[in-house]
């Protein structure tokens, strides 16, 4: 026990230090960025070096239903599971003493599964190391405290505050609208402190019960894990306050959605120098090149950042979401915005990925859509001046079209990985199946009668 516990980071081996480890939970992330995986004792964890799960984890929809690969026979051999100790941290909200570790996924021989979503972004993470370059990115996370909900029939509300009123809308920054649900926010913040969890800022959003968490820039395969943790974290922490915690791009009407938006950057490997400003601070091809790539591949990429037909209930115009591949200084009607900043911190953001879209996999399309401007050395379009929300849409509206434009873009696929491709776009086809067999509310009391 004492081996492995001595290479775990700094604040599990606090968590745990005096107490005895009731229950170690190994975990991977599937598509979804649902955790999957297996809680032992950990007398029982320190005795073994991996485990095995099949491989169709990765072939599960989000409704339970399991995607054939066509032309590959359903075998369901066994990967080979290997703690990452980097990932460990702990699991506060538990009744026992328990740390989550994230493990590495490779087949039989010892080769990374390319269907598991942080093997993908690990893989793009390599492409621009290869290249002398080292990505950083700072990922934004929005999400809504709601009513507990256990009709799926029913609309969803806004949370009870403690004033005895639902949250309201409109109050974007409000400190009083944070504090309608303190209690919450509070164990957010103890839950990071004890998972070793920087929290960047906490602040109201557009909508009731709405809220934004940042993040610190870093690298993206570990801010990924963070994120995959903090999304079970939030939920938990909600949970003890009676309400849910929510990820869905758009869970109420007429509110803006949730997105998670993702600051990139590039520095050289050697140097650690922002490789998109030159010396005297104005801005380099490379930024230009990053730019344009977003612009170009972004499309082919939304299949990944909006992954479910809800998703695109998000791209409203006018409400607080892009819908537009506009680039701009400092202008949040663009999909793509230059924030404000000095050289060394120069960085794009990209506000088209939802909150529901599994973390890896959101920012490993983004970093690959920059990557390959990099290479094709692709000119953005002219900055964007004035309102972008009037401008061309220039995105996929819905689940079919996205996976169309996903098929056609071989140079992305290629970057990502033509298994995983292929498995993401048979696990996306049958969910939107499964969603076409659904007759909405909507529908009935529209067409029952009248039509």
């Amino acid at each position: 026990m004492a081996d492995w516990t001595d290479t775990i980071p700094e604040a599990a081996q606090a968590y745990i230090q005096g107490r005895h480890l009731d229950e170690v939970e190994c975990i991977v992330s599937d598509l979804a960025g649902v955790a999957r995986g297996k809680a032992m004792p950990g007398p029982k964890f320190a005795k073994q070096s991996h485990f095995y799960l099949p491989n169709s984890i990765f072939l599960q929809t989000i409704t339970g239903d399991w995607a054939d690969i066509e032309g590959e026979a359903w075998t369901e051999p066994d990967m080979v599971l290997t703690p990452d100790f980097n990932t460990a941290t702990a699991a506060p909200w538990t009744g026992d003493v328990t740390l989550q570790v994230i493990h590495d996924i490779n087949d039989q021989d010892g080769n990374p599964v390319p269907i598991s979503p942080r093997n993908v972004l690990k893989r793009v993470v390599k492409l621009y190391q290869d290249k002398g370059w080292t990505p950083v990115v700072a990922p934004e996370m929005e999400f809504f405290l709601v009513a507990r909900n256990t009709n799926p029939a029913l609309p969803i509300e806004p949370p009870m505050g403690r004033s005895g009123r639902r949250a309201a809308a409109r109050q974007a920054y409000s400190m009083s609208a944070v504090d309608e649900y303190g209690p919450v926010i509070d164990d957010i913040y103890d839950f990071a402190e004890l998972q070793g969890f920087e929290i960047d800022g906490i602040l109201q959003e557009g909508g009731a019960g709405q809220v934004e968490l940042n993040m610190r820039h870093g690298d993206p395969v570990k801010l990924a894990d963070e994120i995959f943790y903090f999304k079970r974290m939030i939920r938990e922490a909600a949970l003890r306050h009676d309400c849910y915690a929510t990820f869905m791009a758009k869970p109420i009407e007429d509110e803006p959605g949730s997105a998670m938006h993702i600051h990139h950057s590039v520095v050289d490997s050697k140097t650690g120098v922002n490789i998109f400003s030159n010396p005297d601070g104005s801005e380099t091809h490379y930024f230009q090149h990053f730019i344009g790539g977003l612009q170009h591949h972004l499309p082919s990429a939304i299949a990944l950042l909006a992954p479910y037909v809800n998703s695109y209930r998000r791209y409203v115009r006018d409400h607080a979401a892009p819908i537009n591949l506009a680039w701009a200084r400092d202008n949040r009607t663009t999909g793509l915005r230059v924030p404000i900043s000095g050289p060394d911190a120069r960085r794009v953001e990209n506000r088209l990925a939802g909150m529901d879209c599994n973390p890896y996999l959101g920012i490993a399309a983004s970093l690959a859509c920059g990557y390959l401007g990099l290479i094709e050395q692709r000119s953005p379009s002219q900055e964007f001046v004035g309102d972008a929300y009037d401008s061309d849409e220039g995105i996929p509206r819905g689940v079919n079209e996205a996976l169309d434009l996903f098929a056609e873009n071989t140079a992305l696929r290629d970057v990502l990985g033509e298994q995983f491709c292929t498995a993401y776009s048979a696990v996306k086809s049958l969910e939107y199946k499964a969603f076409l067999q659904v007759i909405s509310p909507w529908e009935r009391e529209h067409l029952l009668l009248n039509v």
